[in-house]
């Protein structure tokens, strides 16, 4: 079966169509001996070549990229983003329940669940969707937010906020890691997080758009409690003096987290307490 994605997405993805499932038994050309080994070299070198963005403290640039049989495309950034990965014969990704808005009749898709005690305590999903090609399938954040994508390759892992994952290629692994109860009480992003490595792409979402801070070796930054997206780097919890301006603000009495280079983190604009706070304030209270 063969599957032409829009013309707008990467050249190399198309070529990829005319040259990928023709030899060996996996799709996308690979020979069935030495197949691991090939595989993963393929990925890092295509990592390299593939900048995250273009300069530090600056929203994300790179909307359009490929890996392996998988190629993707970010539209309508920064707060109605719709993610849109075209996949060949055989491939897959794991999308987060309920992400879908839509997909070409030709992908296959399956839920699967993964029930844990642990899951039951760290609101982590219990249950995903694979997505099998060929096709093209549309992927949204639930609210109105931003989609960036991840590049992992193998040597750095990432934590990544409780309701920040959307989707991910095959070679992904995540699982839910504990923070200490200062971090799980302040941060606001609660006991448990994800921890991401492999292989591949991980796309997050979020509320707002999402701004990356790169950080050299030894420099600092604090992040707002609730703004965290995903990050590399160290941080801790701590209290800020900052006078009365803090005292009135979102940051719960001056509650803040203060990162440590070398690493990278991702945040984002909006934060979900302060849009629960305000949304309640517009809503009228009967009088009795």
């Amino acid at each position: 079966m063969s599957y032409n994605p829009p013309a707008d997405y990467p050249s190399d993805f198309h070529a990829g169509l005319s040259t990928g499932a023709t030899s060996g038994n996996h799709p996308g050309g690979f020979a069935s001996s030495g197949y691991q080994g090939e595989k993963e070299s393929r990925s890092l070198s295509h990592l390299s070549q593939q900048p995250m963005v273009a300069r530090a403290s600056s929203t994300i640039q790179n909307t359009v990229g490929t890996f392996e049989g998988v190629s993707f495309r970010i539209d309508h950034r920064d707060s109605n983003t719709l993610l849109s990965i075209a996949l060949q014969p055989g491939y897959q990704i794991q999308g987060k329940p309920g992400a879908m808005v839509a997909m070409s009749a030709s992908v296959q898709i399956r839920g699967k669940m993964k029930f844990g005690f642990k899951k039951m305590f760290t609101s982590d999903d219990m249950t995903y969707s694979t997505f099998t090609g060929p096709g093209e399938v549309l992927l949204a954040p639930k609210t109105w937010g931003d989609v960036v994508p991840i590049y992992l390759d193998c040597l750095t892992d990432w934590n990544v906020s409780r309701d920040a994952f959307l989707a991910c290629t095959t070679g992904v692994t995540k699982t839910s890691k504990s923070q200490s109860i200062g971090k799980a009480m302040f941060s606001g992003e609660g006991l448990y997080v994800h921890k991401v490595s492999g292989i591949g792409i991980i796309w997050i979402q979020s509320l707002g758009a999402i701004v990356q801070k790169q950080l050299a070796q030894g420099e600092q930054w604090i992040v707002d409690n609730g703004h965290l997206v995903a990050w590399t780097a160290r941080y801790n919890v701590e209290r800020i003096d900052a006078g009365g301006y803090f005292s009135g603000s979102r940051t719960g009495e001056g509650m803040v987290c203060r990162f440590t280079g070398p690493g990278t983190v991702f945040i984002q604009t909006r934060s979900p307490s302060a849009i629960r706070s305000w949304i309640v304030a517009q809503v009228p209270h009967s009088q009795h």
